[in-house]
């Protein structure tokens, strides 16, 4: 078996929910719960923080992981989706797990994956697990996959939960209120574990507090203030840095890891580097600017909106393609009518017909073309723009991965 085996049978064998959307959704941790008995508890032998929440957790993960490389720490970091390479998502100070570790884990353990009908998450979380505790990290950063309280990463106990912030997103899984959101995000606060909250919201505060109280776990909400940059483009970054910032504060402060001002600032300054995070608000080109961002949800391509509105340019060329569980109509009436539109499908079985999204773009005073293939899409909004301009790839982190 080699590695392009090993990932294609994670991949297409077994549900993988990036990809198939909701059937492959398992409502419950009794498969990682089995899997983490048959392989000796891995996830009980090192440190870890769980990241979660809607939007920035993925940024925020990468944050704290570098700055604990800054610390001097052997640092797992275990992220979810990926963008080009499926070793992306299992990090040791920057450095993804080897493919042949990945092929040894698919290998030897084919017929207990099958027998036990193991997800792909299930699987790669499990690989992550594993790939630390043989490693003998100091600390790992766990990032949610999908909810919290029956999200398989949510087997561990960690030293410090995060949850970056509450907005409207998977509602066909998780619920279609901030308050159902709230409870299943909220289901990765521990009994005793200090839990942060970086933004406010009065709904979703209020399940937190209650949650926090009945765990006895002492929550902490971040401030909007901050006394750090990072080397991370977007103004929404702001809010990601004071929830990181509001987490070392905590560390220090309840005596469980002492980082230093200077570690802080470093870290958060060396993202990319220590880390090798990509597509957030990722400019890969000047004349014209060629921005990337995975955001995908209304929240986060708001914000996006509010940072194009921001940059000068002459023309706007906005790629855009979207999953098929989005709330599209509110989506398609945040984006900018002086756009031109290159509307296309992300190349996924849950991926939104690109020309479905024109005739409803069209709805809402938008105006472009639809195209077979992302990258179709892309070249025509390379040829169209003058270096002034700007191009704009997003809607969907899949979109992202194919042109990025």
């Amino acid at each position: 078996m080699n590695y392009k085996e090993a990932t294609e049978f994670l991949f297409n064998s077994l549900p993988m929910y990036q990809r198939i959307g909701k059937i492959a959704y398992k409502k419950d941790i009794g498969n990682i719960k089995i899997a983490c008995e048959e392989f000796n508890q891995p996830q009980k032998k090192f440190k870890s923080i769980h990241v979660g929440g809607t939007n920035g957790k993925g940024s925020v993960s990468h944050m704290i992981a570098s700055v604990l490389q800054e610390k001097k720490l052997k640092v797992g970091l275990y992220t979810s989706p990926h963008l080009k390479d499926f070793r992306e998502r299992i990090k040791i100070n920057g450095k993804p797990i080897s493919k042949e570790k990945v092929v040894e884990f698919v290998k030897n353990n084919f017929d207990f994956f099958k027998k036990n009908k193991l997800s792909f998450f299930e699987m790669t979380v499990l690989l992550s697990f594993l790939h630390f505790s043989s490693k003998k990290v100091d600390i790992a950063v766990i990032e949610v996959g999908l909810g919290g309280r029956l999200d398989s990463t949510n087997i561990i106990n960690p030293i410090l939960s995060v949850i970056t912030n509450i907005s409207l997103d998977h509602t066909n899984l998780l619920g279609n209120s901030i308050k159902k959101i709230a409870q299943e995000k909220g289901g990765i606060i521990k009994r005793n574990t200090p839990i942060i909250i970086g933004r406010k919201n009065k709904i979703s505060d209020s399940i937190f507090n209650k949650i926090a109280s009945e765990k006895k776990s002492k929550i902490f909400f971040s401030n909007k203030k901050n006394n750090y940059t990072t080397d991370l483009n977007g103004d929404f970054q702001i809010e990601n840095i004071s929830t990181a910032e509001k987490t070392f504060q905590v560390l220090n402060e309840e005596k469980i890891i002492n980082i230093s001002p200077i570690e802080i600032s470093k870290g958060l300054n060396r993202v990319i580097k220590n880390t090798g995070l990509r597509g957030r608000w990722e400019i890969t080109f000047l004349k014209p600017k060629i921005i990337f961002d995975i955001g995908h949800n209304i929240d986060a391509i708001n914000k996006s909106i509010n940072e194009i509105n921001e940059l000068y340019y002459e023309n706007l060329h906005m790629v855009i393609g979207f999953v098929n569980d989005k709330n599209l109509k509110k989506i398609l009436n945040l984006l900018p009518k002086s756009a031109y539109y290159y509307f296309c499908k992300p190349n996924i079985p849950r991926g939104f017909c690109e020309r479905e999204l024109l005739n409803m773009s069209q709805k809402f005073n938008l105006t472009g073309k639809c195209f077979s293939t992302s990258s179709i899409a892309f070249e025509k909004a390379n040829e169209n723009a003058n270096k002034n301009d700007i191009i704009f790839v997003g809607g969907s982190t899949f979109l992202v991965a194919e042109l990025i």
